[in-house]
């Protein structure tokens, strides 16, 4: 078998773990520590999370969405394919090698999706556009860390409290959608959603493909008013 190959670190802030980069033959992989976040390979429930989001939000005009997360560029892409020409996407990733990477190596495998004339990144925690934001956009697509149990940096589980569920609802316009990847169910979080006014579906999907790889959780969660 090919060996992986390290091709780049970056540090995390508030954690002493580095995020590396990795690569055998085509096959990616980005790990923290010993620990594996994603691979190039696995992505189906990434591709459903922009999926299901942009179903909640067909047919509205110019719609304004923003991503949590870049990864490896598999969720702006989902979505790019399927919102129209006159979308805005806002990509917000705190780390800048991983945008880096996106603009890189990494870049043909979502099929260069930041090169979207409908696509921002941002170097930024999306906690802090959400926070600013007021009914400013008709999705926000949360792929952060590990879900409500993170694994990265503590400051990420703030989007999972009730704070900052109440934020993400401020920051949606009327009948707008949060979606929300996770690693697993969180009993909790589900509660804390429909108790900041949200309607919520909570599915679980094939990490690999529709028939393969382990399940991960999405919800979705819809601002009625």
């Amino acid at each position: 078998m090919i060996p992986w190959e390290h091709h780049d670190s970056t540090p995390v802030p508030g954690n002493d773990e580095t995020l590396g980069l990795f690569k055998r033959g085509k096959e990616f992989s980005i790990r923290l520590g010993g620990c594996e976040l994603m691979n190039s390979r696995i992505h189906g429930s990434e591709d459903v999370l922009a999926e299901l989001a942009c179903a909640k939000i067909f047919g509205f005009p110019r719609p304004r969405v923003l991503i949590g997360g870049l990864g490896m560029g598999y969720t702006l892409a989902a979505a790019l394919n399927r919102l129209g020409n006159e979308a805005q996407v806002i990509v917000a990733e705190l780390l800048p090698a991983v945008v880096k990477w996106n603009r890189g190596p990494l870049a043909y495998l979502a099929g260069h999706p930041l090169e979207d004339k409908r696509a921002t990144v941002r170097e930024i925690d999306v906690a802090q556009i959400i926070q600013e934001s007021q009914q400013a956009f008709n999705a926000i697509l949360l792929d952060v860390d590990n879900g409500p149990e993170g694994l990265t940096r503590q400051d990420n589980d703030w989007l999972y409290t009730r704070a900052g569920i109440e934020a993400a609802f401020t920051a949606l316009r009327p009948a707008g959608v949060l979606a929300v990847w996770s690693a697993g169910s969180d009993r909790g979080f589900t509660r804390r959603l429909q108790l900041s006014g949200f309607e919520v579906n909570e599915i679980r999907v094939r990490a690999q493909s529709r028939r393969k790889g382990w399940r991960h959780t999405i919800w979705t969660a819809v601002r009625s008013s």
